[in-house]
């Protein structure tokens, strides 16, 4: 089998890292078990990135990529309300089949808050970059919509904080919501 370069090993450890930050958090996963779950040893795990700051980064970069892919992908070729709707159903299916994703997001919040109150803003200033991209990416979906693009964000943050509280679709809390923005299926936050 043939070895995998520094960068494929990257890959391997912003996927690892991505299950065990949305599971654990910044504060609450170790260095030792992401290069556990990749197979690789610490010091190596520090050749490819100089930090568990720099992994978490990485993630969190990911993380908003993703998403900002899910929303595109979405509304190609559409706009206004058909995007709006085409991006809320690509993102409860998401969340739904890979809720790691939606851990991954509220750790980032999580993770900025904590840092930013112990005086470092390098988590907030990287992660408000990335969702910046996200509203910009959304805005120009909903036709530079300011106000479309507040509800829907804050309706995506709704959905995030009912999944990762396990409200299971159908349960009334779901109710108010459009229907493309209502879980589907199992839950699996």
């Amino acid at each position: 089998m043939p070895r995998m370069s520094a960068e494929e090993r990257r890959e391997s450890v912003v996927r690892a890292a991505t299950a065990e930050f949305a599971r654990g958090g910044y504060h609450g996963t170790s260095t030792e078990a992401i290069a556990r779950r990749v197979g690789v040893s610490q010091p190596y795990l520090f050749r490819l990135f100089p930090s568990k700051k720099a992994i978490f980064l990485a993630v969190a970069e990911r993380c908003v990529e993703d998403t900002i892919r899910t929303f595109e992908e979405a509304s190609e070729g559409l706009r206004g309300e058909e995007a709006l709707h085409a991006m809320a159903d690509a993102y409860t299916k998401v969340i739904a089949e890979r809720p790691e994703r939606l851990m991954m997001q509220m750790q980032m919040y999580v993770a900025v808050a904590s840092a930013e109150q112990e005086g470092d803003r390098e988590f907030g200033e990287s992660v408000r970059a990335g969702w910046m991209r996200l509203w910009d990416t959304v805005r120009l979906v909903l036709g530079a919509d300011v106000d479309g693009t507040t509800q829907f964000l804050a309706c995506g943050m709704l959905i995030n904080c009912l999944v990762a509280m396990g409200f299971p679709p159908g349960h009334r809390v779901w109710e108010g919501l459009y229907p493309s923005a209502r879980p589907k299926g199992h839950l699996k936050a």
